[in-house]
């Protein structure tokens, strides 16, 4: 699975998920133009995107849908509170496909499943999203509002996430936004600070998680050297934290085979080639602070009969 981030902040949101043939992008805050640009960047054409998924209502994310689905002929998933919410607060023209869902439902594309899980920001009907294949998790988990319910076992399941970190607190607190500002972006509707999603990725942050990347940092109460830094100093240096630009594509983020990934398969290759019968599990133990992955083997050879 492979991941781009086209652009995210307040002046706008656009994520791109590719799995194989399956290829799909989240949120429409940039132009058509800006988002065709930056896929070329990585060699992508915008016209092989299978879909379009808009998390809420809120301008920086939907901006410009309908270009993306007339220009590009990508059908459009949303809810049908936001999509109402969208038509009547913006100008977006006509659009034609439209494909309705239930916030906390799942689609499939083949073998990716896209499942929308409903948060508490505040917008009409907010969703963050998960993206399976048949080998990894990727959260896109913006606009959050808090850690909220369920939050933390989503991000105990994933291989990769990227996920909000919207706001420096000091820097907001003595920033020039006026207080009712400060309160909405703090507060349980607003946004997740740097500490927050921090704190958030050391409390879930298993084995399997990859990378994480920063997304939605505000421009006035956030900088991405700042953000980096405090996700470092909760998570350590050895994990691997990607920001996303408020005004660029960011490189092309990959999920790789671990090496327990290749230990599976080469204890599967093994097993094939071999002249037996096989019953393996394997198990995970902690010993003095280590994590080991041993495998179990028992088997019964077959003995020919004469």
């Amino acid at each position: 699975m492979k991941v781009v981030s086209l652009q995210s902040g307040s002046n706008g949101n656009c994520f791109y998920v590719e799995s194989g043939d399956i290829k799909l992008l989240f949120d429409a805050g940039i132009s058509g133009k800006q988002a065709e640009m930056r896929l070329a960047h990585h060699d992508r054409d915008i016209r092989d995107v299978d879909a379009l998924f808009i998390s809420h209502d809120h301008s920086d994310h939907t901006r410009a849908v309908g270009v993306f689905q007339r220009k590009f002929g990508m059908p459009v998933y949303i809810t049908r509170r936001t999509l109402d919410a969208v038509q009547r607060n913006q100008k977006i023209g006509k659009l034609d496909r439209i494909r309705l869902f239930t916030a906390g439902n799942s689609q499939s594309f083949g073998s990716v499943t896209v499942h929308s899980i409903p948060t508490p920001h505040d917008s009409v009907d907010g969703v963050a999203f998960v993206v399976e294949d048949q080998k990894y998790r990727v959260g896109i988990l913006t606009d959050l509002g808090h850690a909220f319910d369920g939050l933390r076992d989503v991000l105990k399941s994933l291989d990769a996430v990227i996920i909000e970190s919207n706001y420096d607190t000091e820097m907001l607190e003595n920033g020039p936004y006026p207080e009712h500002l400060k309160s909405r972006i703090s507060g349980d509707g607003g946004h997740l600070s740097n500490k927050d999603s921090a704190m958030l990725l050391k409390q879930t942050k298993t084995e399997r998680l990859q990378w994480a990347c920063l997304c939605h940092l505000s421009e006035e109460n956030n900088e991405p050297a700042r953000a980096r830094e405090i996700h470092r100093e909760i998570l350590g240096d050895d994990f691997p934290v990607h920001v996303a630009s408020r005004y660029d594509v960011s490189e092309l983020l990959e999920l790789l085979e671990t090496t327990t990934d290749q230990i599976r398969k080469s204890l599967d290759n093994f097993l094939a080639n071999f002249t037996g019968r096989f019953v393996f599990q394997d198990h995970l133990c902690g010993t003095i602070g280590h994590s080991l992955l041993f495998y179990q083997v028992v088997f019964i050879i077959k003995i020919p009969t004469y």
